[in-house]
Formats: structure tokens, C-alpha cells, sequence
């Protein structure tokens, strides 16, 4: 276990900082490639287990929606108790849960698993976010915390359909690349209980109020900011989730693309997510939080429609649905990041982000996927796009009611009042 160790903010301990993004940041990976892969495995899945279309779209409303739940308690209880408790636990058990999908027999026992996914991801996810601020330089606090959630973008949109497609060429069965997948976050359980330190053994623990002990949590939905922040994410939520569970049964049923070139297009959502999830924070941390949610929440929107705009031509589709990534998700990566870090009570980080998480993942994760597969079954694949295309509209108007966090353009203001 990690010692404690007395620092100051005039010598940073960058070593630390830099290995518990990493460490932290592929964790988050291994989260969105345990959770997504089944979107790539479906077809496959469906074939032997006799599912239909649209079930995809509820298996992902299913996890997002435990996913959700646990994230708001799993903030306030990583406050109490400390982020090892709960961090080391839950990947443990998520990577799991994602083996044990490969040995389903049926449709009950895959939600059933699937379901307990969920609330581990769900549990893992707001605390992760708070021990990176709590590690990271405040100047660097929005590039680190979208860098270690570029991982899930990485990992689970690109490189995942990029995974399952070939090892289905190398294993007798999809029922393996499950457990392939599973083994490294075992590994990097262990790697974290030699790392991490709690927040009141590291330099910005203090500075982001993470040290002290939780005020009352009701607090977190009396802040306006964080209320915002809930709706806005549940849009960008209902954007990229709805396309990820539902792109690759779109390619393959409606556009009658190849497997291969499924891959090849689908891993777009997770290359453009990659790039907007650690360079849009970064970018918000010179130009502000409030302008590029309001700029991405834009560019999703008329990606979304570009892609749905385009027939069965590989290279349009990759492109539209890579900058629809960019944006969506680095708007996820800003919102659920520092614009809710800073807007949170002192001694309440990890339960606003566990909150905002939750609201974000329950309807736009959960509810929303699920809409989209009753739409499909009733008005076919094409029109599940459109779930995604609202979701991103409305995020337009709901960031022009967020308030600026950004420590440089809040310096700056109140610079200017003094």
C-alpha cells in the first residue's frame, strides 16, 4: 500500500500525478471495452442465442441505468470511506462480470450479468474522476481528467470493434473474447492497490475540497451548476450511447456493409471520442468550460445529421460519425469532468460528479438506448438516429445556462472585480 507522503504545491509530485492518470486512464478504457464490445459481439450473439435487433439497445439501457444508480452512492461513499475501497473492489468485479458474459446460456442470465456490470463501472467511474483531480496540477486539472477518460472513447469505441472482429477470426467462439478482454483489469487492480493514495495524501486533495469530510449531500442538487450539469450530459449521453449500442446492427441490417468494414466505421465513435475527450477539457482550460459545451453540443449535432444523411459509402460515414465523437464525447469528458469538479460543494467532489454521472447514465445511458430499440422495432433501424439527434440538440440550449468554472478565466474576473 501507498505511504503517505507530506508535499507541498511549491514542488509537485508529477511522478505521482502522471502514473495515476495513466493507471486510472486505462482503467477507464477497460470499462468502455467490457461495456461495449457486446455491442460488436451481438450479431454473433443474436445468431446463437435467437435475440432480436432491438435487444441490444435495451441490454445497454439495462447497465447504463444500474450503471447510473450506483454512481451517485458510489460518489458520496468514495467521500466517506476513501477512493481505494472503492475503486480496487469495483474492478476487480466489473472485469469479472465481463467474462462471465461470455458463459451465458440465456437472455435472463446476460441482463442479470450485464446489470451487475453495470453498477461496478457505474461504482468505479465518479471516484476515478475525483482521485485524478486530486492528483493533478490545477492548471492541468481539465487535460487530465479528459485524458484518462479518452481511454473509455479508446479502448471500448475504437479499438473495441477493431478487437472483437479479429478475435472472432482467431477463437472458436465470441464466448472467448469476453474472457480475453476481462484479464487486464484484473491486472491493473493490482497495480492500483501499490498506487494509489487517498485524497488526503496528495497535493490537490485539499485544493478541490477533496480532504474534507462530506457536508450534507443534498447540497450537490442545490448548486445550479451541477443541475445543468445533469441535463447536459444526459443529452450528450443520449447521443453517444444510443450510437454505440445501435451503430454496428445499423451498418450490418440497414446499410449491408461487410463485418470488416463495420469495424472500420464503427471504431470512428471511439477514435474522434479519443481525441475530443482529452483535447476539447484541454482546450477548455484556456478558453473556457461555457463556450466549447455550447460549440460541441453544435458540431454533434450536424455530425449526427451528416451520418444519417449518408448511404453505404465507408469513408463519409467514418469521417461523420468521427467528428460527432470529437464533440460528444469531449463535451461528456468536459461536463462530467472539471466543469463538475468546480462546481462542486467543498467535501462533495466526488458525490457531484457521482450525481451528475448518475443523471446522465440513467436516462441518456439507460432510458434513452432503450427508447431506441422499441423505435427500431417499430419504425426500423434508421430511425433510432434520430434519438441520438434530439438528445445533441437539446444540449445546445441547455449550455447556455451553465456558468464559467474555468480557474483561468475566473482568476481573470475576478482580477478585474479587485
Amino acid at each position: 500500500m501507498a505511504q503517505p507522503s507530506t508535499m507541498t504545491t511549491t514542488k509537485w509530485d508529477t511522478s505521482y500525478e502522471w502514473k495515476t492518470v495513466a493507471l486510472l486512464g486505462v482503467g477507464f478504457g477497460l470499462v468502455g471495452l467490457d461495456r461495449w464490445i457486446i455491442a460488436s459481439l451481438f450479431p454473433a450473439m443474436a445468431a446463437d442465442l435467437g435475440l432480436p435487433d432491438g435487444e441490444i439497445g435495451r441490454l445497454a439501457g439495462i447497465l447504463g441505468i444500474l450503471w447510473g444508480v450506483f454512481a451517485i452512492f458510489s460518489g458520496r461513499l468514495s467521500d466517506s470511506i476513501g477512493h481505494r475501497k472503492v475503486l480496487i473492489p469495483a474492478i476487480i468485479l466489473f472485469s469479472l462480470m465481463s467474462g462471465f458474459s461470455g458463459m451465458v446460456q440465456s437472455l435472463v442470465a446476460l441482463v442479470w450479468i450485464r446489470a451487475i456490470m453495470g453498477a461496478m463501472e457505474g461504482t468505479y467511474c465518479p471516484t476515478s474522476f475525483t482521485a485524478v483531480a486530486a492528483a493533478s496540477y490545477p492548471k492541468r486539472r481539465g487535460f487530465n481528467q479528459g485524458l484518462q477518460q479518452s481511454g473509455f472513447a479508446l479502448m471500448g469505441f475504437a479499438l473495441g470493434p477493431i478487437i472483437a472482429t479479429q478475435l472472432l477470426n482467431v477463437v472458436p467462439s465470441w464466448r472467448y473474447v469476453f474472457w480475453i478482454c476481462a484479464i487486464p483489469g484484473f491486472v491493473v487492480g493490482l497495480l492500483l492497490y501499490f498506487q494509489l493514495r487517498e485524497p488526503k495524501d496528495t497535493q490537490a486533495g485539499a485544493l478541490i475540497g477533496a480532504t474534507q469530510a462530506g457536508g450534507a449531500w443534498v447540497e450537490v442538487l442545490k448548486t445550479p451548476n451541477i443541475l445543468v450539469c445533469m441535463v447536459a450530459l444526459l443529452c450528450a449521453m443520449a447521443c453517444v450511447f444510443v450510437l454505440g449500442a445501435m451503430v454496428p446492427i445499423y451498418l450490418t441490417n440497414a446499410l449491408q456493409l461487410a463485418p470488416t468494414e463495420v469495424g472500420l466505421v464503427a471504431s470512428a465513435l471511439g477514435f474522434g471520442g479519443f481525441f475530443g475527450q482529452f483535447g476539447w477539457p484541454g482546450l477548455s482550460d484556456r478558453f473556457g468550460r461555457k463556450p466549447l459545451a455550447i460549440l460541441g453540443f453544435i458540431g454533434a449535432t450536424l455530425a449526427v445529421w451528416w451520418f444519417a444523411s449518408t448511404g453505404a459509402v465507408v469513408l463519409p460515414l467514418f469521417v461523420a460519425l468521427f467528428v460527432c465523437s470529437f464533440f460528444c464525447l469531449g463535451n461528456v469528458a468536459l461536463i462530467t469532468g472539471p466543469i463538475a469538479t468546480e462546481s462542486a460543494p467543498r467535501g462533495l467532489v466526488s458525490s457531484a460528479i457521482g450525481v451528475v454521472v448518475g443523471a446522465g447514465e440513467i436516462f441518456g445511458g439507460g432510458v434513452a438506448p432503450i427508447i431506441a430499440g422499441g423505435v427500431t422495432d417499430r419504425f426500423g433501424l434508421p430511425s433510432a438516429l434520430n434519438v441520438a439527434l434530439v438528445g445533441v440538440a437539446l444540449g445546445i440550449v441547455v449550455c447556455l445556462f451553465l456558468r464559467e468554472t474555468a480557474p483561468s478565466k475566473t482568476a481573470a474576473v475576478a482580477a478585474q472585480a479587485a
